[in-house]
């Protein structure tokens, strides 16, 4: 049993995304991988991803006002709001989930695979993940 809602493939976050108004999606890379990699376009549900870093970069130390900063962006607890996080494999996600179910936040879901997923044989990404699954996306 997890301490957070549970782990949802791409498609099922946007599943959730595209069918429930009061759902965000909080997407918790860095900066430098927002403006450089992409990042997800969920402007045709009406809404747009939440930017919030579970680590700074380039010292990848924990970012410890997180649950601070996702209430400044008006993600609060005590709602049923289904709130799903994204990193860029799936890893840094899960304890972004794992501290705002702590906060009373949530239902919070982690998303499997991540943005780009994690590395192949070869060492690269983007063989899975949230834009291989062919899901909205936009240069950052």
């Amino acid at each position: 049993m997890s301490n957070y809602a549970g782990d949802i493939t791409p498609q099922e976050a946007w599943d959730i995304l595209t069918s429930n108004p009061d759902s965000r999606l909080v997407d918790v890379r860095t900066d430098a991988e927002w403006r450089f990699v992409g990042v997800p376009d969920t402007s045709s549900t009406g809404t747009e991803p939440l930017f919030v870093e579970w680590v700074s970069y380039p010292d990848g130390e924990r970012n410890y006002q997180f649950v601070a900063q996702l209430k400044e962006q008006g993600i609060e607890p005590g709602t049923d709001a289904p709130i799903i996080f994204l990193c860029r494999s799936g890893q840094r996600s899960i304890g972004a989930a794992v501290a705002a179910t702590d906060a009373g936040i949530g239902p919070s879901y982690n998303i499997l695979e991540g943005f780009e997923g994690a590395t192949n044989d070869e060492g690269h990404r983007g063989w899975q993940g949230w834009r291989k699954a062919g899901l909205p996306w936009r240069q950052g």
